[in-house]
């Protein structure tokens, strides 16, 4: 049997980089917990907290939670079971 190879978390930087340079609210999430599908901007948001908590407008259940310091962020989106962002396509018009 065979050693998959794989490569170091750094090569991730790129990729993640220009998913997160793009405006969120234009991306689509499923919630974990209804299943409801729709827009990140349709998300009930409550500031009282420490952070930011993004709540389904079906059941209202947490979909996602950013908190901000000074130096850093964290992001958790475990009440969300995907984010699809839209992306422009690369690449020449005939491979699109």
């Amino acid at each position: 049997m065979t050693e998959m190879s794989y490569l170091d978390g750094n090569m991730l930087d790129g990729p993640l980089r220009e998913l997160l340079a793009v405006d969120l609210s234009a991306a689509t999430g499923r919630c974990a917990s209804c299943g409801m599908v729709g827009p990140m901007a349709g998300l009930r948001v409550y500031a009282h907290a420490p952070g930011l908590v993004g709540r389904c407008p079906a059941c209202a259940e947490v979909m996602l939670r950013l908190v901000r310091a000074p130096d850093r962020a964290w992001l958790d989106l475990r009440g969300a079971t995907y984010l699809q962002v839209p992306v422009p396509p690369t690449g020449p018009p005939s491979l699109r």
